[in-house]
């Protein structure tokens, strides 16, 4: 066992604050990790406060981690001390069935171990995550990281945002030829017009705040459209390919739907705390149009995905701060004061701790 210093929520309506607890020692297939950088995503909030129902506590948040292996088990083939390497939003799943063996561990049929909140596989014990200076997780839910040293930070994000928006551009075949657009521009939006761009498609970027425009022209967008301007949505009418709608805000899916074109298919990575209103079933019978939805990306899509972003230089536009600023990140967040994802350096934890 060792000691690990972090930063928990002990109740729903309390601030987050620092917390020490016990580790696992490696097991023979575990790799031990010193945690550099931990993103931070709207999902941790929603748990820390309960907000998509009541959350274990003490909850130590974060899923969005980059760090250096400290140590390995004896069956550990893929990794060494040194390494850098990244986490995810899973440590672990059933690993038996069909879409575990089919690598995609999101959609295990008996239940994905989360790397927070979440009941381990064997003990059932609760796990705890990355807003803490080390982490110990079985090998293969540990992925490579071949960024530049200097980009770590801004690679954090990648491990949530990045693949949630790359896996449905990549199951939809998204590629040089089609128009693309990407609803909201947020901490996932960002990453889906990056993406999209760098897979060759043309992006069209859908906001509500016409001030976003130049940042999204600058991220890859070829065109902005106003969402409330009818008119800019009604120039679109019937021609996009694939649409990603990240926003995570109950809104009307039909003035997305009838951009599409036929066999055109929108997919929803936002998670509203109510339900969309209902889609008018026209909408889509008339032109066979498609509305889906995906969760985040199995293991081995998760390290194409770092790979892919390696290969072109995608990473996120980022804010760092330091561990005892997480509160004030939190209500910054909820007000989107931020371009476009908080990272935590996590150098700062055993300071926050201390203090």
């Amino acid at each position: 066992m060792t000691l690990t210093h972090a930063y928990a929520a002990t109740s729903a309506t309390t601030p987050l604050a620092p917390f020490s607890f016990e580790r696992r020692t490696p097991t023979a297939r575990d790799v031990a990790i010193d945690i550099l950088h931990c993103g931070v995503c709207h999902s941790d909030l929603h748990t820390a406060r309960s907000e998509w129902g009541p959350a274990n506590y003490p909850c130590v948040p974060g899923h969005e981690i980059v760090g250096r292996v400290s140590a390995v088990g004896d069956g550990v083939s893929k990794f060494q001390v040194g390494d850098v390497v990244g986490v995810g939003c899973m440590v672990d799943s059933c690993q038996h069935c069909q879409p575990c063996n089919d690598g995609l561990e999101q959609y295990c049929e008996n239940g994905f171990t989360g790397t927070y909140d979440s009941p381990e596989q064997v003990s059932r014990a609760n796990t705890l995550g990355g807003y803490s200076d080390h982490i110990v997780v079985h090998e293969k839910f540990v992925l490579r990281v071949s960024h530049d040293e200097k980009d770590l930070a801004a690679v954090a994000p990648l491990l949530c945002a990045g693949i949630t928006t790359y896996s449905p551009l990549r199951q939809w075949k998204v590629g040089p030829g089609m128009k693309v657009g990407i609803v909201g521009l947020g901490g996932l939006g960002h990453m889906g017009v990056k993406i999209a761009a760098a897979m060759g498609a043309h992006v069209v970027l859908f906001t509500t705040s016409a001030g976003k425009k130049a940042d999204a022209l600058r991220l890859g967008a070829k065109e902005v459209v106003v969402s409330k301007n009818e008119d800019e949505m009604a120039a679109h009418a019937n021609s996009f390919d694939f649409i990603l709608n990240t926003v995570a805000a109950p809104h009307n899916l039909d003035a997305f739907l009838a951009l599409l074109k036929l066999d055109g298919t929108m997919t929803l990575v936002g998670a509203p705390g109510t339900p969309h209103p209902s889609p008018n079933v026209f909408g889509l019978i008339m032109k066979r149009r498609r509305l889906a939805g995906s969760l985040i990306g199995g293991i081995p899509e998760t390290q194409e995905m770092l790979d892919f972003c390696a290969e072109h230089g995608i990473v996120s536009d980022i804010e760092v701060i330091p561990m005892a600023g997480i509160n004030d990140a939190y209500e910054r967040m909820l007000k989107s004061d931020v371009k476009y994802r908080f990272v935590v350096d996590m150098a700062t934890v055993q300071d926050a701790v201390a203090a």
